[in-house]
């Protein structure tokens, strides 16, 4: 039975993607008949066989597609279960030709009774938060400021806690969520995108408030959940 990879909900978000960044952008324009000229970028689930490979996606358009040959990569360590992605690719007799995965760190939500650390709220600038159409995940995209540093125990932690659970007279349910970031004496030069989602099956409510730390000041974003 298929299960779905749960990743640690503090996680250090390097700029892993940005390979997947850097295919999206190279050649992107190239006409005819090119390796990128079909080429397509989604966030997905990768369905994972036996062998440890991926074999097919569903993407948060909710179509999927059987890859036109396994991938494997690193990341991609246990059998039979499904990861998280971002992922492009050619779309090619009704099958995907994949020219570069990542893996999309998924987190849960805490409740900050539970919270085992000081919250902390350090800027992020913010680029946007989503819900796929699939509704199955919202998602985020953040710019996180880094720098090479001698201090080994210096690392970026984010995760998502929940303080308070709102309910109105109708019934409706409001989660408030607080972005939790500690840049943790990373040195700011340089900006590196990161994304990471939350799977909505874990949030019990009918919507989210996120309140997010940014440069600009604080983004408040709402997103109804079902």
């Amino acid at each position: 039975m298929k299960k779905f990879q749960q990743l640690i909900i503090f996680l250090l978000l390097t700029i892993s993607l940005s390979p997947l960044l850097t295919s999206c952008t190279k050649d992107a324009y190239e006409k005819g008949e090119g390796k990128y000229s079909l080429m397509r970028g989604d966030f997905a689930e990768a369905i994972v066989n036996s062998s440890k490979q991926v074999t097919s996606i569903i993407t948060d358009d909710g179509d999927e597609f059987v890859l036109a040959s396994p991938y494997t990569a690193k990341w991609v360590s246990k059998a039979d279960t499904t990861y998280r992605c971002m992922l492009y690719y050619n779309k090619v007799a009704n099958k995907a030709e994949i020219l570069s995965m990542g893996q999309v760190p998924c987190t849960s939500v805490t409740p900050l009774s539970q919270f085992d650390r000081r919250l902390v709220t350090d800027p992020v600038k913010f680029e946007s938060t989503w819900m796929s159409k699939t509704g199955r995940y919202l998602n985020f995209s953040l710019i996180l400021k880094v720098g090479t540093t001698d201090d080994s125990t210096a690392v970026h932690t984010l995760g998502v806690v929940s303080d308070t659970l709102i309910t109105h007279p109708d019934n409706k349910r409001i989660l408030n969520l607080i972005l939790h970031h500690d840049q943790d004496n990373v040195p700011e030069y340089y900006s590196a995108k990161v994304y990471f989602s939350i799977p909505t099956k874990i949030i019990d409510a009918d919507s989210v408030r996120i309140s997010i730390n940014s440069y600009d000041g604080e983004v408040v974003v709402k997103h109804r959940i079902r």
